[in-house]
């Protein structure tokens, strides 16, 4: 069996091999899209292609959608020549239990693949067509927090980002250029409506999208490439509008073990690629079950029925949230926790962790107990419901390949949000943080996992992160098995708002955090001998 439209025609063959085809006519849905596109997205990598892409696919055989996706890569275009055009643009989805089933589909939605090449006359004529189209409704977005960055962090753009002002919008080269001369394509034809939506996995996201379209219109402008009024459209939330969104679901890179499974299926060419950009990707994508995306109803040319595929339409406050509930107390912590201990425990993937009885104690008391107090509850999910799924299905769930060591990169980019914010809401209902336990014995642990030495006294390699070097340095000369080469090292970090959102001393904390961490580097051993401690 071959994952093509001509592979597809054997449908017992597929049956057989417990894989669910579409009930439509995978043809003509995409005949009909590229006739009139209302659906692009950018960035179409694992979590577009199996999230958004099923949304689609479950409209699409519902009857709630006639059209599919129009998909658009701006980085990496080994992906369309690799991934997409060999397969016709089908994906194989492969929902990953925890009881070690599969669950396997394949999906139609993705009705084109486009290279985003301004210098490319076809490729970029195709996306000015579509743009212009005045029925097109939505483009919607996975390109990481990072596709949006236009500056670095002295404040200048970027060298690709100054070249794409330079150029204006004939030639665009990255992503917010290429979108903003789409757009301006959009103002010219007509000033139409549209959506542009942003479904990465950050706080603010469609501010965050806003922000960068209209500072490189703004650019644009001073250059005289494109007029003033350009620039109050992109600001008319009635003619551009840039919802809020919340999106939550692990999608691991593909995995070994379901390679083998399709291969033995029956299902040929299943293999991984790396691409040139350093892209690890297959025909067939696996994650978890539990999905979760809130987006902020505001279309100004209409959309699709999305919540008739299980995305919660709402309000901006209610999207900010659910945001807020996943990243300060019902997901992100426990996953940080999990992480650091992992690493210094040695442990390789992080749903072995949850078999770990001081480790599962810690997560619930970080949540359920610490966090649920003071959870901000977004009213259209339950906090309860979704903390207990995290600790109980997704994060044990022993099909899914995500370690420790991932989660730990950038953790002081992360520890302000994910443990501060819960910080700062003691403080303000309480006073002060010293009601807190497992927080500091997670913060404590960061610490300890700063060393670079497991609890049996090995050294380890630690994850990248943008404050490494500086915090290696401030924990320089700390000894496993001398807790009093501590000293004063660590008040300035754990004094620092710009990490922990607070200082850590004048919330109650500090002293706390040093007194856990100096019981972890008693010797080896003591890490767990802690975590027995405070936690058995």
């Amino acid at each position: 069996m071959r994952l093509t439209l001509e592979g597809l025609k054997d449908k017992e063959a597929w049956k057989q091999a417990g894989v669910q085809l579409p009930a439509y006519d995978i043809e003509a849905v995409a005949e009909n899209t590229k006739k009139s596109p209302v659906w692009v997205h950018f960035g179409i990598g694992n979590i577009f292609r199996i999230f958004l892409g099923g949304i689609a696919d479950t409209l699409i055989e519902k009857g709630e959608l006639q059209k599919g996706i129009t998909c658009v890569e701006t980085f990496d275009f080994d992906v369309v020549d690799k991934i997409y055009t060999p397969y016709d643009n089908l994906v194989l989805g492969v929902t990953l239990k925890a009881d070690g089933s599969t669950e396997k589909r394949v999906i139609g939605s993705l009705t084109e693949a486009i290279k985003a090449q301004s210098q490319v006359s076809a490729d970029w004529n195709r996306l000015k067509e579509i743009f212009t189209n005045p029925e097109f409704q939505m483009a919607s977005f996975t390109i990481t927090e990072k596709g949006y960055a236009l500056k670095n962090a002295s404040g200048e753009y970027f060298p690709f980002v100054q070249a794409d002002i330079d150029n204006g919008p004939e030639k665009p080269g990255a992503a917010m250029a290429i979108v903003t001369a789409l757009l301006f394509e959009r103002f010219k034809a007509g000033k139409y409506p549209v959506a542009i939506v942003s479904c990465d996995n950050c706080s603010h996201n469609g501010e965050k999208l806003m922000s960068s379209i209209v500072t490189m219109a703004e650019e644009w402008a001073k250059k005289g490439f494109v007029p003033a009024d350009f620039i109050d459209y992109l600001k008319d939330e009635s003619k551009v509008a840039f919802p809020w969104s919340m999106i939550d679901k692990i999608t691991p890179r593909p995995a070994e073990s379901v390679e083998a499974e399709l291969e033995k299926l029956g299902i040929e060419d299943m293999a991984p690629v790396v691409t040139s950009k350093r892209t690890f990707i297959a025909p067939f994508v696996n994650a978890e079950g539990p999905q979760y995306l809130v987006i902020e109803d505001k279309f100004p040319n209409g959309r699709p029925a999305l919540e008739k595929a299980g995305v919660y339409m709402t309000d901006r406050d209610t999207v900010n949230k659910v945001e807020r509930m996943k990243v300060t107390t019902c997901l992100n912590p426990l996953h940080t926790a999990l992480a650091v201990y992992g690493c210094v425990l040695g442990y390789d993937l992080i749903a072995d962790e949850m078999k770990d009885k001081e480790l599962k104690e810690l997560v619930h008391r970080i949540g359920p107990v610490e966090g649920m107090p003071v959870v901000t509850d977004p009213g259209i999910l339950s906090p309860e419901s979704f903390v207990n799924e995290v600790i109980n299905e997704r994060i044990p769930n022993p099909f899914m390949p995500d370690t420790p060591q991932r989660i730990a990169t950038d953790t002081s980019q992360k520890v302000g949000i994910r443990y501060g914010e819960t910080i700062k809401s003691y403080v303000a209902k309480y006073g002060d943080a010293k009601k807190l336990e497992a927080i500091p014995l997670a913060i404590a642990g960061w610490l300890r996992y700063l060393l670079g030495v497991d609890d049996q006294g090995e050294a380890f390699e630690r994850s990248s992160d943008p404050m490494l070097e500086s915090l290696t340095e401030a924990v320089k000369g700390i000894e496993l098995g001398k807790p009093e080469t501590v000293g004063n090292k660590l008040k300035p970090v754990l004094s620092n708002a710009n990490i922990f959102g607070s200082d850590l001393y004048a919330v109650g904390l500090g002293e706390r955090i040093e007194e856990l961490f100096k019981e972890e580097i008693a010797g080896k051993g003591a890490v767990r001998a802690t975590l027995v401690k405070y936690l058995g």
